[in-house]
């Protein structure tokens, strides 16, 4: 899934795409790379960013999918929002699915919308929305989690996965996101990547969105850095992702991941493969 920032403020590429023109110029590049989807938000949901109101996160979106589906590009879109009047308004533009980082807590009808149009929804664990968020490597003290944080991420996980399918979504629509990056320090960050097996057993398919963040720059250069510095640190988090059970992935650097994620799939074992992706 190649990201497509509609904002001014995410942390990796705000700013890159102000007009739908260079959305839809943008999702052409990502096609002839190799994407198998596009993510298109109007929200940043970096640490610290403020609040975009739905009025907002509509005017910037559905004009920029309605200009990729007009330049005749038609891979899946999810359109990343909270909010149900925006999914619904980039569901009616032309978007396939909804990508939720509060997982239907915040707003209640974003289940019964998914449910509605029996598309599918990513839900996805956060500890604190964003603007109560920090950096993983700026923390001064670890997120607390009493239990663990993976038993945790399971719990939450398992109980919106449930939720979603009592609003009537159907199972197989639902993918769930670990939220690594979100309320996790460097370290419980990497154990939830390591537990993915875990997460797994839930029954519905793991999405990996590590793309850049700044654990992923910590754990492999050991010190603060760049957005921009951070590629062979996700390549090399995103392999092993996928080695443990993710079969989704959202980047920025969609050519460098089909190769790197590409090559690493023809290493894992056939029984590991589902069957509805093919060889």
């Amino acid at each position: 899934m190649t990201i497509l920032n509609l904002t001014p403020d995410s942390f990796a590429d705000g700013g890159r795409l102000p007009t739908p023109a260079h959305a839809a110029e943008a999702a052409r590049r990502a096609a002839d790379a190799g994407a198998d989807a596009l993510d298109m938000g109007a929200e940043s949901t970096r640490p610290g960013a403020a609040r975009v109101l739905a009025d907002e996160q509509i005017r910037r979106l559905v004009p920029a999918i309605e200009a990729v589906r007009a330049a005749g590009i038609d891979l899946p879109i999810t359109a990343d929002t909270t909010l149900a009047p925006v999914a619904r308004a980039a569901l009616d533009a032309g978007a396939d699915a909804i990508n939720d980082v509060a997982a239907g807590a915040e707003d209640h009808a974003i289940l019964a919308l998914a449910a509605e149009r029996r598309c599918a929804i990513i839900l996805m664990h956060r500890l604190a929305p964003p603007a109560a968020d920090r950096y993983s490597d700026r923390y001064d003290a670890p997120p607390d989690y009493p239990d663990g944080v993976v038993p945790a991420v399971r719990s939450f996980l398992e109980a919106r996965a449930a939720a979603a399918l009592a609003a009537g979504v159907p199972a197989d629509r639902i993918v769930l996101d670990p939220g690594l990056g979100f309320g996790k320090s460097v370290d419980q960050n990497l154990e939830l990547i390591r537990a993915t097996p875990d997460l797994c057993r839930l029954g519905h398919p793991i999405l990996s969105a590590l793309s850049r963040k700044s654990f992923v720059g910590r754990a492999g250069l050991g010190q603060d850095s760049d957005p921009s510095q951070r590629l062979p640190a996700t390549l090399a988090l995103s392999v092993l992702h996928l080695h443990a059970g993710a079969r989704l992935f959202r980047v920025h650097d969609t050519a460098e991941h089909r190769q790197a994620l590409d090559a690493a799939w023809r290493c894992l074992p056939t029984t590991d493969r589902p069957a509805s992706i093919p060889d």
